[in-house]
């Protein structure tokens, strides 16, 4: 199970993390490597789980014209209790978590009401659009490694509300990434929208949750709040001045990925910025972290354009 665990970073040592989880009980049996790592990752060497609270929050990116944010987007990352996690887990069982998350998914409120896709009917269709825009690809080197891709794309999919701003990807890295998004730059809105479907769903789902790591996730840098929190913005001025802006990131708990997401170049000065810290914190404090960074950025970018 070690073995299995770590397959990933032997085969890619330039890999951030290098380990995955089969399941919950990996945390605890191979803790000695789980929680150095853990520690280094989230700056924690112990950490308790902050619960949520999904009271809307008075924030406010000073982007009104939007000008230089694009889009914003907030995913949380979710496995079921009970199952293995997707580097683990069985073609049959991969089967059930999905008809568990379907059923959810069908007592959602009609503002997010939509339709789901199986991929390998989106793959073997014309309708290409599908997997590009709103499901990513089979997986990359990292993934692969760890065993995520496995009977690719059996029991895979992408459920997308009516309106576009709701989306639930069914056994990617974890079984459910769901995710809320919108163009331009209200922050609250789209996190009304993500706690609106997540209220939802805990009501028929239960997910594996620990009181010292939060939410339990294939990935060790997912775990906590599993939330990630992001912008599409373009600074083509500081991002001219790479090295001053991955040093901001790093002094405001901010992460930077390319245009396209992890492992991505950056094309037209746009790129992803998001959270870092996802343990030992709350949802809100993300949020707030990631809205006063942007506003310092916005306002530097402004001073570089005088």
């Amino acid at each position: 199970m070690l073995k299995h665990a770590i397959r990933s970073g032997i085969s890619n040592h330039d890999s951030d993390i290098g380990i995955y989880a089969g399941d919950v009980e990996s945390y605890k049996v191979f803790s000695e490597i789980f929680d150095p790592i853990i520690a280094d990752y989230h700056s924690f060497t112990q950490a308790k789980h902050n619960p949520k609270n999904c009271l809307s929050p008075n924030l406010q990116i000073s982007d009104p014209d939007n000008r230089y944010i694009l889009s914003t987007r907030i995913r949380v990352a979710r496995n079921l209790a009970g199952f293995p996690f997707t580097t683990f887990i069985s073609r049959d069982q991969r089967y059930q978590v999905e008809q568990h998350i379907l059923k959810a998914i069908k007592t959602l409120p009609e503002v997010l009401q939509g339709e789901y896709f199986q991929l390998k009917n989106i793959l073997n269709s014309n309708v290409k659009t599908w997997k590009t825009n709103f499901f990513p690809e089979k997986g990359d080197r990292f993934q692969q490694a760890a065993g995520i891709t496995r009977d690719f794309p059996d029991s895979r999919g992408v459920f997308l509300s009516g309106n576009k701003k709701f989306m639930i990807w069914i056994n990617e890295e974890d079984h459910l990434r769901v995710i809320s998004m919108n163009s331009g730059s209200n922050l609250a809105e789209v996190f009304d929208t993500l706690c609106t479907g997540m209220e939802t769903l805990e009501k028929s789902l239960d997910f594996s949750l620990c009181e010292k790591y939060g939410y339990l996730t294939s990935c060790p840098s997912n775990i906590g709040i599993s939330m990630r929190a992001s912008v599409h913005i373009r600074l083509p001025n500081l991002w001219k001045n790479k090295d001053f802006l991955i040093k901001f990131a790093e002094q405001n708990r901010l992460q930077i990925r390319g245009t396209s997401g992890e492992k991505s170049s950056v094309e037209n000065y746009v790129f992803d910025i998001s959270n870092k810290q996802r343990l030992g914190v709350n949802e809100i404090d993300c949020l707030k972290i990631l809205s006063n960074g942007i506003n310092k950025l916005i306002e530097l970018e402004m001073k570089s354009r005088d």
